[in-house]
């Protein structure tokens, strides 16, 4: 079968509603002819059924009395037969349709979920746990298909088959048939006391299986980490409990089902064995016939089973409600707006860049930068040095517009920051974090991800040459080819940072950020990146976040931050001349440099 255009043409925010049950009516937009023709497909096939035993009393009470009973027989033989078989066809349909319905709609879910959690800020993403979004965009997503799949279609045969059958019961002795759904709407408000409280028992179910996912999440993801530091037995530890959390949320969940279960069954049971008591009796007085006796035993079954069923499904119907509430919490999330703003996206930056007076706080209680003033010019660098905390990171995800300034003003050519749409500001900004991260692709594939545009072999070489990779590379079998492992663990830390500074060079920004970058290599490969740097900021306007005073010592203005704030400021000879926090980190680095060549000189070390 193929799929459905339905499955991509439906924005899902417009399922959003406060009432869960108008939601799920939205969200099948698109779908509702499928699922409409699943009902009337149903409908049929249990009005099929349901002739049949109507067949059956005919055949009982007027063909085997009469003389042409021979003559009948094969008739009525071939009236099973066909209903059989018109049941059966309809029910195959309903099935199809409902199923083309539920794995659309899951479709849908799944790709509207991952789009839409791609452009959610990175506010929401700092305090959103990753096993949380796996969980709601998978376990909750399936919950939700498994509801049109199996309960919502299960609701509309059960009504379908209680309407039918019941008319056919009036039919047949309307007395009788209104004693038959007597234990109808006792089943109903047990199933809605039930409801609520196995809906909450789902809701804390899958939040433990969030919490589970992201420590396995975590775990994996730091499974070198792990074993470096010995720790598999308190990560055992940790997964265990948080596994017997689940286990004990788990058996309250099943124990409300298995409440639920006995509690209709002999309520069901006793309103079964009453009517059987009680048509029995009206047959032996004469007021019913032996043939609708044998069609109302079955028609009581299809009465008393599907209220049955319909209990269970309100019940089960809870865990869909639920699943739809927690991936609309997600969806109800106002996306990041990349492509609003009034400057132009046709030209290219020059790289000015100005704060003025900028603070900016993740929330009232937490202030991270304050009062921050500074210009550079265009191609000119600016190095920020600081403790951790002291807001260099912050500082600098403010340009691309990750996070947005609380006060003051940010210019960029003379405009306004915030007049730039996010979009364009990220295509001119380029960034080598701290800790890259690369794909479980190629190297070439993670050299040119977000390029935007094809990309030439010599291009490629140009920036990995640039970025001191290129020899590393054609070391490798595969050269370019070489598939990295997860999160690039098959690359050294040194050849994962030149990976991703080649990334950033073949994009060509205007404007560079480099946050740590010479971090995790050595002193050899150091030198080579930062000779390649210099030689590559010409024309750019470089951020350089750096711990060694190596590093940043040749940047047109250092600002050293604490706590927020810029105290001091100035070229790498005017900040020595000054008492500060500048002049303790170089006495401390050099004291540090001078202790391990004489410590390489004492055993003898070649260097």
């Amino acid at each position: 079968m193929t799929i459905p255009q339905q499955a991509y043409s439906y924005d899902i925010r417009q399922s959003l509603s406060a009432n869960r049950f108008r939601g799920f009516w939205r969200l099948v937009t698109g779908f509702r002819w499928f699922y409409l023709g699943a009902v009337i497909a149903l409908g049929i096939s249990a009005l099929m059924n349901t002739s049949s035993f109507l067949l059956v009393r005919h055949f009982i009470d007027h063909i085997l009395p009469s003389p042409d009973v021979r003559s009948l027989a094969p008739i009525v033989a071939l009236g099973f037969v066909v209903l059989a078989l018109l049941q059966g066809t309809f029910s195959f349909l309903s099935g199809r349709l409902a199923a083309r319905t539920a794995e659309g709609l899951a479709l849908r879910l799944r790709n509207s979920m991952y789009d839409h959690i791609q452009r959610l800020s990175f506010t929401y993403h700092d305090k959103m746990q990753t096993g949380e979004l796996i969980s709601r965009s998978t376990s909750d997503v399936d919950a939700i298909r498994r509801f049109f799949a199996d309960q919502a279609i299960g609701v509309g045969r059960i009504l379908i088959l209680f309407t039918v059958n019941f008319v056919a019961l009036l039919l047949l002795y309307p007395p009788l048939a209104l004693f038959s759904i007597i234990a109808v709407p006792i089943v109903g408000v047990i199933s809605l006391f039930f409801f609520k409280r196995v809906s909450d028992s789902y809701e804390r179910l899958q939040e433990q299986e969030a919490t589970l996912s992201t420590t396995l999440q975590e775990n994996l993801s730091a499974v070198r980490v792990v074993r470096a530091f010995n720790r598999q037995d308190f990560e055992r530890d940790k997964f265990e409990a948080d596994n017997a959390e689940q286990y004990r949320r788990g058996r309250k969940f099943l124990i409300m089902h298995a409440l639920f279960w006995p509690i209709t069954d002999v309520i069901c049971f006793a309103q079964t064995i009453a009517g059987y008591f009680l048509a029995a009796m009206l047959v032996m007085d004469g007021t019913l016939s032996l043939g609708a006796y044998l069609a109302y035993v079955s028609l009581l079954t299809m009465i008393i089973n599907p209220i049955r069923n319909l209990g269970r499904l309100i019940v089960d119907m809870s865990t869909g409600v639920v699943s739809y509430t927690r991936v609309m919490e997600v969806i109800r999330q106002e996306q990041e707006a990349l492509d609003t703003g009034s400057q132009p996206t046709t030209r290219d930056l020059r790289g000015d860049v100005a704060f003025e007076n900028v603070s900016f706080e993740y929330d009232s209680h937490n202030p991270v930068l304050k009062d921050i003033s500074f210009h550079i010019r265009a191609g000119q660098s600016v190095a920020l040095l600081g403790s951790t905390g002291s807001g260099k990171s912050s500082l600098v995800g403010l340009l691309p517009r990750f996070y947005e300034y609380t006060g003051g003003r940010i210019t960029i050519d003379g405009v306004e920051l915030k007049e730039f749409s996010r979009g364009y500001l990220r295509r001119q900004i380029g960034i080598v974090e701290q800790e890259p991260f690369l794909f479980s692709r190629s190297i070439r594939e993670n050299i040119t991800y977000g390029v935007g545009r094809e990309v030439s072999d010599a291009e490629v070489v140009e920036a990995a040459k640039a970025a001191a990779i290129h020899d590393v590379i054609l070391s490798f079998p595969q050269g370019y080819q070489t598939l990295v492992g997860e999160r690039g663990v098959t690359l050294s830390g040194g050849q994962k940072q030149r990976v991703a500074l080649a990334r950033t060079l073949l994009k060509n920004p205007r404007i560079l950020i480099l946050d740590d970058a010479t971090s995790s290599v050595d002193s050899e490969t150091e030198d080579s990146i930062r000779q390649a740097l210099l030689r590559l900021m010409k024309g750019r306007t470089s951020f350089i976040i750096a711990h060694r005073i190596q590093t940043v010592m040749n940047a047109d203005l250092i600002l050293v931050l604490d706590k927020g704030q810029i105290v001091q400021r100035g070229r790498h000879d005017e900040l020595l001349a000054q008492e500060g926090i500048y002049r303790q980190v170089y006495d401390l680095q050099m004291r540090i440099d001078e202790e391990v060549e004489k410590e390489i000189a004492r055993v003898g070390i070649p260097v």
